[in-house]
């Protein structure tokens, strides 16, 4: 299975410009899964409710799902990618799962981060996996890696593969993600962006890069600059996700004891 993601620099608020950008480089890649940044086509730093209110786009009526349902199809390959997603009144900070047949699913981010909790409604959706045919993915957003219970409840659910869009500012994440594949024996892409956004006064907030692909075993396949645009494409068996046998006495997750772990 070929896995891999894309690292850019998003223009804030020129949605059409993005998702043409998006659309001329997935055009040159053969692939069976690739992962977006966060937020991949509107940009991150907003200065109010009305803007993003403005930007975000019903999920899976929306302009950006139907662009990548588009590409997805015409490409054969599923794309995971994040994007404000507008329900009624409410907007979330949302991944779209999508593939050769359509939409597939969407995540709403559960732990949001500094300003996003001005902007956005805490995720409802809780975590999911998807079987996507070659394996199965799940999917969580940026600041969710900071929280373990993430990664393990979708290990839990039979993911072979942790699609992570991300707008990663903090430094840790990079080198985090391989525990979190190590403790759940899984995969996991991590698309983030490159770039910097100073809007309305506020502080600037340049994002680190990195973007990776890390194996069960956390070793990590790839890892991306720090500042340069990146479409990196990986070859992977799943079936390495499934092992999760540390040795002839031990199975990471049959030798779990929940009763002992603290709500």
């Amino acid at each position: 299975m070929r896995v891999g993601y894309l690292q850019f620099d998003p223009v804030f608020g020129e949605v059409a410009h993005n998702l043409d950008l998006i659309t001329a480089r997935l055009e040159q890649v053969e692939t069976d899964l690739i992962v977006l940044p966060e937020l991949f086509a509107t940009g991150y730093q907003f200065v109010s409710q009305e803007e993003v209110f403005q930007l975000a786009e019903p999920v899976p009526d929306g302009a950006t799902t139907k662009r990548l349902a588009d590409i997805a199809a015409r490409r054969g390959m599923t794309i995971v990618a994040g994007l404000p997603e507008r329900d009624g009144g409410r907007c979330f900070n949302s991944a779209i799962v999508v593939g050769p047949k359509g939409f597939i699913g969407c995540y709403r981010k559960t732990h949001l981060f500094f300003e996003e909790t001005l902007w956005f409604t805490p995720g409802d959706s809780g975590f999911h996996v998807w079987d996507i045919g070659p394996a199965k993915v799940g999917v969580m957003i940026c600041f969710d890696w900071y929280y373990p219970e993430s990664a393990r409840t979708l290990a839990l659910q039979g993911a072979d593969i942790i699609a992570h869009p991300s707008n990663l500012v903090l430094p840790n994440c990079p080198d985090s993600m391989v525990t979190r594949c190590l403790e759940n024996r899984v995969f996991s892409v991590t698309a983030n962006r490159i770039g910097s956004e100073a809007r309305g006064g506020k502080d600037r907030l340049t994002f680190i890069g990195l973007s990776e692909v890390v194996s069960p075993r956390g070793r990590i396949l790839h890892r991306a600059p720090r500042d340069i645009e990146d479409l990196t494409l990986v070859d992977i068996d799943p079936a390495e996700a499934r092992l999760k046998a540390l040795n002839d006495y031990n199975d990471l997750l049959r030798d779990r004891r929940p009763a002992f772990y603290a709500d």
